[in-house]
């Protein structure tokens, strides 16, 4: 690809910025990472849809970022062009006991609002931090409860850009996965069906949800919150603190002592420093316990293959 070609055409598409060799590392919570070939900024769903059918008309690999939470970014960069979602889709609008959202929305503050209006349903997410498409494409949330609940349907678009809705069944929400995680549709918003509640109830529910996430995340540090997903009828984070990989370090990433299931950014470190301790973690549980952990960050510009296989080549040497 010709950044130097592309990027005056992609400038007469969209009135959104476009940047060219543009450091990914200050758009992701982990802050590492090189940069993109293209990051473009557009300004609304049209000129979304309007870089993603340019994209498929001329074969350029195309990836989508929100608040980058959840994501590692390899220090080589990314090719292609990488769509940034947070003023395309960050609307909101409440009706009644429903709310349509962008996907860019921040869901720290849709879960706030949502608590003023006495809303429940959004609790489960309290602490989480990204977009709400992040939210969507990982079916975040905790105890019990995941947004896949109270999700009615998704707006998507195609690689081709086109249009359509996906309804919950058709999400095929599960464990810290979703129909998304496919690649070959974006989210653009989505409708949630919340229910009238106790707004008191609610908010010390999301306090108490902020002061356990302060005593037991390091919220010091840059992360990209849990790296692993937790194996059936157990947590990763117990796992990797029982194989005493708490505060195990690569360059200047480290298995954090305060939660074993994040890695930190103690300052300098680079995607690779964090993907040969999560592969030592790996081999550790899997020589202990027998476990196979699967990660749950999601390395950008690549399948998850890649990063499964790379993983679990660390456990077979």
């Amino acid at each position: 690809m010709d950044a130097s070609q592309v990027v005056p055409e992609l400038r007469r598409i969209i009135r959104g910025e476009i940047r060219a060799g543009e450091p990914l590392d200050r758009y992701t919570t982990m802050r590492v990472g090189g940069p993109a070939d293209i990051l473009a900024v557009p300004e609304d769903t049209g000129e979304l849809l309007s870089l993603v059918r340019y994209a498929a008309e001329h074969g350029l690999p195309l990836y989508i970022l929100g608040h980058g939470s959840n994501v590692l970014v390899p220090d080589e960069g990314v090719r292609g062009l990488v769509v940034l979602l947070t003023k395309a889709a960050a609307w909101v609008r409440f009706e009644g006991a429903e709310v349509e959202v962008g996907t860019g929305y921040s869901l720290p503050r849709l879960v706030q609002m949502a608590a003023r209006r006495a809303l429940a349903g959004l609790e489960g997410l309290a602490g989480v931090p990204g977009t709400v498409g992040g939210a969507l494409y990982m079916n975040a949330g905790a105890a019990g409860s995941s947004i896949g609940d109270v999700t009615l349907w998704v707006e998507v678009v195609d690689r081709e850009g086109q249009r359509t809705r996906l309804g919950r069944e058709e999400m095929q929400f599960g464990y810290r996965s979703s129909r998304l995680q496919r690649g070959d549709l974006i989210a653009i918003a989505a409708r949630l069906g919340l229910r009238p509640g106790d707004g008191a109830a609610i908010r010390e529910a999301l306090r108490e949800a902020a002061r356990r996430r302060r005593a037991t995340q390091p919220l010091d540090y840059p992360n990209a919150g849990s790296i692993f997903k937790n194996p059936p009828g157990d947590f990763a984070g117990r796992l990797i603190e029982a194989a005493g990989c708490k505060g195990w370090k690569s360059g200047r990433a480290e298995v954090s002592p305060r939660h074993a299931n994040f890695i930190v950014n103690l300052g300098g470190a680079k995607a690779e420093d964090v993907m040969r301790l999560m592969a030592r973690v790996y081999k550790r549980v899997r020589d202990a316990f027998g476990v196979d952990l699967e990660p749950e960050i999601r390395l950008l510009g690549a399948p998850q293959e890649e990063l499964i296989r790379y993983l679990a080549a660390a456990g077979d040497g």
